[in-house]
């Protein structure tokens, strides 16, 4: 498996990090299968520069022949500069093996201020690719953070499983939700939904905990307890 991590590569008003995460996986879907695409939610904090919600991006990516990381550094480098917007300071790592001060460090990330020096001593340690491609570079501290919390499977909101496509939204039975092995969650009890209907919003977006896909999920009233219709619930 090859773990890929983007941060800042966008500004106000263009296409956002989870974009440039599916194109990456589209550019290179001749040598690699595209396992899940992750939203990770770092610290918002003053003194931390960011464009929107400070979120980084991480690929999990299956190689179909030749495990080798070079040709696909060349790829995401060039994707990067091919996107370029003025103002954004974008970065990215590549491992394939990720130790635990990597996913220690992507916790760090998500509580406290952390450096671009401390990030690239961090990768250069453990010889990992970590490259800054514009503006300050500062987006490698995402990076190697968003790589770093992937590699845990217990963080982050689902953007992309598979190959399924993203096209459920609104009121769904739970049946095509789990369809696509996404288990559905009441956030209250703890116990599996296994039927009814819910209301997936814009958009199913369900999270990484323990190494499960977990939509959370509550009752739209007190009645659908019995008649089960439910509502996901937002989490980071």
């Amino acid at each position: 498996m090859i773990y890929v991590g983007i941060d800042d590569t966008d500004m106000p008003g263009t296409p956002g990090t989870n974009q440039f995460a599916k194109a990456l996986a589209a550019r290179v879907a001749n040598r690699y299968s595209c396992e899940l695409i992750v939203r990770h939610q770092l610290l918002l904090a003053p003194g931390i520069p960011y464009t929107s919600k400070n979120s980084a991006a991480s690929v999990l990516l299956r190689p179909h022949n030749s495990p080798e990381i070079a040709p696909l550094i060349v790829t995401l480098r060039a994707l990067v500069r091919e996107r370029f917007v003025n103002g954004s300071d974008p970065g990215f790592c590549v491992a394939t093996t990720v130790p635990d001060e990597i996913v220690a460090y992507g916790r760090r990330c998500q509580c406290e201020l952390v450096t671009q020096g401390q990030a690239r001593r961090l990768a250069a340690k453990h010889g990992i690719h970590l490259e800054g491609c514009g503006g300050t570079d500062d987006g490698v501290v995402g990076a190697l953070a968003a790589v770093g919390l992937i590699a845990k499977r217990d963080d982050g909101r689902l953007v992309r499983i598979g190959d399924w496509p993203d096209d459920l939204s609104g009121r769904q039975d739970v049946a095509a939700v789990r369809a696509r092995n996404v288990e559905v969650r009441c956030i209250e009890t703890g116990r599996s939904v296994e039927a009814g209907v819910i209301d997936v919003g814009k958009h199913l977006r369900p999270n990484y905990r323990e190494g499960n896909i977990v939509l959370f999920a509550r009752p739209q009233s007190e009645n659908c307890r019995r008649s089960s219709c439910w509502r996901a619930v937002r989490l980071t």
